[in-house]
């Protein structure tokens, strides 16, 4: 399959000799390359969008959101099409890849609510005589960088809500898996999308760095890792544009000692290993609290050693697939290494010998972590959960003031009263209790804190309508005659 560009409508070959090479991570066999897009081609991308942007603004909101609910038919037929895609170039099993398509549809099913939540205020007779009204517009062409994590759903984030909301769209998807947002934008296009509205340039960090600093590119939404999310928003406003930029993190679950232990142990699991631990929502730290830790250790590694880890392409028996590249599995086995140099103990080793050439590694848990190691500090992105012992509830919590990320964290307790003092006292934006992965779904949302998100409104929900939109003020006063006039804002008689 010749992965191309998409740009004013066409499906187009890059004009570039660069290319990388994709991979099927179940098999680490190269399926296709994928060319890294020239200057000339990201220019390109941007005119369409800035050609496309008059009309398409000018497009009733009803037509455009009439697209995405034809846009949702046309995912829910090729959805099992779409799903294999995923699972082929990013590794994830079928289940966890019909379940990302499953969010992203959800985010258009939202943006094809927006013209209720479009709507302005009013307020008749504000000051004598006067009207005022708010009304939104589009800021104009908006920039999607995407990681190759989630090839679907991270996408759809972001360019259902803009289109709806009236903005064209470039879409740089990660090198790493450019089939899957190839395919939604061929759908895109059957739907109706007018050319130029969205478009996909293929590349590298050379076309993020062209299209950041593109005059004509109003709005950046970023989804990467802590250092680029920090990189894009400070090239991104210093050029006078928009920037949502969401980052790294480092999610905590506390298990308190009254919590139901299967119910913890097996949402753990999932929540560390799923995805093979390549989500920002990850769980990465466990913090059994009180005197649980050995017993919850225990549990949680019989429970993930008997995971089936193989190629995804087996089918529904292998329960987590590979990493996304083979220097990725020696990246994350690394900090397996450093476990014992820190002096912790490795209580579940993920180093197999897979008779597979894929890029495989199984869960691993690691107990007695010191809260100031890499295992505590820094990002994986990968299947190994660091387990941090606490005391008390105070203790857990005080963890999360000195870790740079505050993405998500999760409460597994039957205790109303630490449940509360939880959620309102943890330092990250997203809050579980008695849930695993506390990512919220589209109506609301997705609200990273401190190191894990740079700007000022988030990705999904109303902030995402805020990020698309800016708001227009008019005041209106009709005087019957010119002799009457006096300044009704200004006046001192008013």
């Amino acid at each position: 399959m010749e992965v191309k560009n998409l740009i004013n409508g066409q499906l187009c070959t890059a004009d570039s000799d660069r290319t990388a090479d994709v991979f099927n991570p179940s098999t680490g066999e190269v399926i296709t390359q994928v060319a890294l897009s020239s200057d000339a081609d990201c220019d390109r991308a941007v005119q369409a969008a800035s050609n496309a942007l008059q009309a398409w603004k000018n497009t009733p909101i009803i037509d455009r959101a009439r697209i995405m609910f034809r846009y949702r038919d046309l995912l829910e037929q090729n959805f099992e099409q779409i799903s294999a895609l995923i699972t082929t170039e990013h590794g994830k099993t079928l289940a966890e890849s019909r379940a990302e398509l499953k969010r992203g549809i959800e985010v258009v099913e939202f943006a094809c609510g927006i013209p209720s939540l479009f709507m302005g205020q009013s307020l008749s007779n504000i000051a004598t005589d006067v009207d005022s009204d708010v009304q939104r517009h589009p800021v104009g062409v908006c920039l999607g960088i995407t990681p190759y994590n989630f090839p679907a759903m991270v996408p759809m984030w972001m360019y259902p809500i803009a289109l709806v909301c009236g903005n064209t769209f470039i879409l740089k998807p990660s090198e790493k898996v450019p089939l899957s947002a190839q395919k939604l934008g061929e759908l895109l296009l059957e739907a109706g999308c007018p050319d130029g509205v969205f478009n996909i340039v293929h590349g590298d960090r050379s076309s993020v760095d062209v299209l950041l600093a593109h005059p004509d590119v109003a709005a950046v939404s970023f989804v990467g890792s802590t250092p680029a999310a920090k990189a894009v928003y400070a090239k991104g406003t210093a050029a006078g544009k928009r920037v949502q930029a969401a980052g790294g993190a480092k999610n905590f679950c506390l298990v308190m000692p009254d919590a139901d232990p299967d119910l913890a142990v097996k949402a753990l699991a999932a929540a560390s290993f799923g995805c093979g631990g390549q989500r920002c929502m990850a769980t990465s730290i466990a913090v059994p609290v009180g005197g649980i830790a050995d017993s919850l250790v225990d549990r949680l590694s019989t429970h993930a050693d008997r995971l089936t880890v193989g190629p995804t392409h087996q089918g529904d028996s292998v329960d987590m697939g590979p990493l996304i590249r083979r220097e990725h599995v020696e990246h994350v086995e690394s900090y397996l290494q450093a476990a014992t140099e820190d002096s912790a103990r490795v209580a579940l080793d993920g180093r197999r010998g897979f008779d597979s050439n894929g890029f495989l590694l199984g869960p691993s848990v690691v107990d007695h972590v010191s809260f100031d190691t890499g295992l505590a500090q820094e990002e994986i992105f990968g299947p190994v959960l660091s387990v941090v012992r606490a005391s008390t509830l105070e203790e857990a919590i005080a963890l999360s003031h000195q870790c740079e990320f505050g993405n998500g964290a999760s409460i597994f307790t039957s205790s109303g009263a630490a449940a509360r003092k939880f959620r309102e006292e943890f330092n990250a934006g997203m809050i579980g209790v008695n849930v695993g992965v506390p990512a919220p779904m589209a109506w609301f949302p997705f609200t990273g804190w401190n190191g894990s998100f740079f700007g000022d409104l988030h990705v999904q929900g109303a902030e995402g309508i805020q990020f698309y939109t800016r708001q227009k003020v008019t005041l209106t006063r009709w005087p019957e005659r010119a002799d009457d006039f006096e300044d009704p804002i200004w006046s001192s008689n008013r």
